[in-house]
């Protein structure tokens, strides 16, 4: 098993092992002694599969746990459901000294860790991601937040999990598009820190080694959260194909799925970059053809006008600027503040479409 210690303003262990999930009860345990009572949050894909294993496990750990299933999918994450959610905890008579699992994917992971972090102004919470995408970026990091009709994430909490409980044993039962989607961040740690585990992934292809390359992952988003926890300067490398993957999203009212417009994003931004100058066309054609071996798009097929509404409600907006993550080359990337009358030609250099116009 491998732990990656995450060192945050509260610290705590990411384990990383085939199987580990049998073991949960006891590291939340041994992890959180206080604890006298649980509720997992998990929703309509996960909870056959593996909520009934993980009670069992907090039970013979002397727990007792209580679970909350909420519809499958990034429809759920909204104000309604996670105020279904915090009833729910008040309803179970949740103390501070008890804790709350987040057993699912990233959306399941951003509610749970959300009403951890607003009920009673705190109540510690323990992530058992159960999807690539969860595992390698969202159970850690401590970002939850909800969506708001205006775009994705816009209310939320920077609160930061007790454990981190990694088995990517639970990611076999995962549908190829579903382990596809992953991989989308597996490649933008790749594109932006590391070129070893760039060409690791290029030779591999979707059938790479499991938890070498997670914990790879992990390690990498570890250094920037110890150096940024609060998302104001270095930590938004981690935005990588965020900012035109969330308009994506958010303009195709969500059925076009995260990992698919990170994915689409990533090659918009390089394909911008080397339209401006910033890096080489080899740079771009490596990102495409590692996205396309995963089996994702490489662009998106909105209009740059039509995009350009939601990317102006990304997070990262300062005053008149926003803040875009460009590629240099692989394994080196930079945050330039661009400004907001020069977002369109930007967003034109991404578009295929638009760009060989």
């Amino acid at each position: 098993m491998k732990k990656i210690r995450i060192q945050a303003g509260r610290p705590y262990t990411v384990m990383v092992g085939e199987g580990i999930r049998t073991q949960a009860g006891r590291m939340i345990a041994d992890t959180l002694p206080e604890a006298a009572s649980t509720v997992i949050i998990s929703d309509t894909n996960v909870a056959p599969l593996y909520l009934e294993q993980i009670k069992d496990t907090i039970e013979q750990a002397g727990l007792s746990v209580y679970s909350k299933v909420i519809p499958a999918g990034e429809a759920s994450k909204n104000l309604s459901v996670y105020s279904e959610i915090l009833s729910f905890l008040a309803e179970q008579k949740l103390t501070r000294s008890d804790v709350i699992i987040a057993l699912g994917g990233g959306v399941v992971g951003d509610l749970a860790g959300f009403a951890a972090a607003t009920f009673l102004r705190g109540v510690p919470y323990v992530q058992i991601p159960t999807s690539l995408l969860a595992m390698v970026d969202s159970s850690v990091g401590g970002k939850t937040a909800v969506d708001l009709p205006a775009g994705k994430n816009l209310a939320g909490a920077f609160y930061q999990p007790s454990v981190v409980i990694c088995d990517p044993e639970v990611l076999h039962t995962l549908p190829d598009s579903y382990l596809r989607d992953g991989c989308a961040e597996v490649i933008k740690y790749g594109v932006l820190e590391d070129e070893m585990l760039f060409s690791r992934l290029m030779t591999e292809g979707i059938r790479f080694d499991r938890v070498p390359v997670i914990s790879r992952c992990i390690e990498i988003k570890a250094h920037y959260v110890a150096e940024d926890e609060f998302d104001q300067g270095l930590r938004q490398k981690l935005n990588l194909g965020h900012t035109f993957g969330h308009a994506i999203e958010a303009s195709s009212h969500f059925s076009v799925t995260h990992g698919q417009a990170v994915a689409a994003g990533m090659c918009m931004i390089a394909r911008a970059s080397c339209a401006l100058g910033f890096c080489r066309k080899s740079c771009v054609d490596a990102i495409e053809a590692c996205v396309r071996e995963f089996g994702l798009p490489d662009s998106g097929d909105k209009l740059a006008e039509e995009l350009l509404p939601y990317v102006f409600s990304d997070k990262k907006r300062r005053a008149d600027s926003i803040s875009l993550i460009v590629p240099r080359q692989i394994g080196q990337c930079d945050v330039m503040a661009v400004g907001a009358d020069d977002i369109t030609s930007w967003l034109k250099g991404a578009l295929k479409h638009e760009s060989n116009d």
